[in-house]
């Protein structure tokens, strides 16, 4: 019987190897210019099991998106008592800092990524529309939990906008040139000045953590 665990594993390196192999075609050609074909072709692999892995083209370069979309929204849901969302986010984008995950924006290979992102008005596109499911998704939770339809989706706008901010100024400083250590390590400020504005205009709403 097949070990449904090697299955998975199976299927996670499979899709890794897709994404690293597109990355790094459209960091040197340039997104508009990779065909999914080359792509299937230098990882080995059938055009079908590219779309199976990424239904959209730009899903394989902005590949992360479904995990940090179950992260932020677990950081939020399953926050400790006592600890509004804006702190659990603050803690989380703290978190990513000082771990160097590439969602903190503050690494070395930053510029590379940004010119892909930038220089493509396709995946600027699909980038503000995951901005907005993971808005509208924080929005559920909160909403969920107080019942308070519009002031969760305001609040769920300006948490989403500073995860956004805090994440695009760290890279573009590594882009304009800045060193990448001292970037993370200013950065930490930036965190705290982004998640102070929005506490201050949304104070702790909704509170402590979800009860029942």
């Amino acid at each position: 019987m097949a070990d449904p665990g090697l299955r998975e594993r199976k299927k996670q390196a499979t899709r890794l190897l897709i994404s690293n192999v597109a990355t790094g075609l459209f960091i040197e050609r340039g997104f508009e210019e990779v065909t999914v074909a080359e792509i299937a072709e230098a990882a080995g692999v059938s055009k079908m099991t590219v779309f199976n892995y990424f239904p959209r083209k730009e899903d394989l370069f902005l590949d992360r998106h479904a995990d940090r979309l179950a992260e932020l929204t677990d950081v939020v849901r399953s926050r400790p008592s006592g600890v509004s969302p804006c702190e659990a986010l603050r803690r989380h984008q703290h978190s990513l800092l000082a771990s160097g995950h590439p969602l903190s924006g503050a690494i070395a290979g930053g510029p590379g990524f940004w010119w892909v992102l930038t220089s493509s008005p396709a995946l600027m596109a699909r980038w503000y529309e995951q901005e907005r499911e993971i808005a509208d998704a924080l929005a559920e939770v909160l909403g969920s939990e107080t019942g308070d339809v519009f002031r969760s989706r305001v609040v769920a706008a300006l948490l989403t906008t500073a995860i956004a901010t805090v994440f695009a100024h760290a890279m573009g400083r590594i882009v304009a040139g800045d060193d990448a250590e001292v970037v993370r390590r200013e950065q930490v400020e930036v965190v705290d000045q982004a998640f102070d504005l929005v506490e201050r205009g949304v104070g702790d709403f909704p509170g402590g953590g979800p009860t029942g």
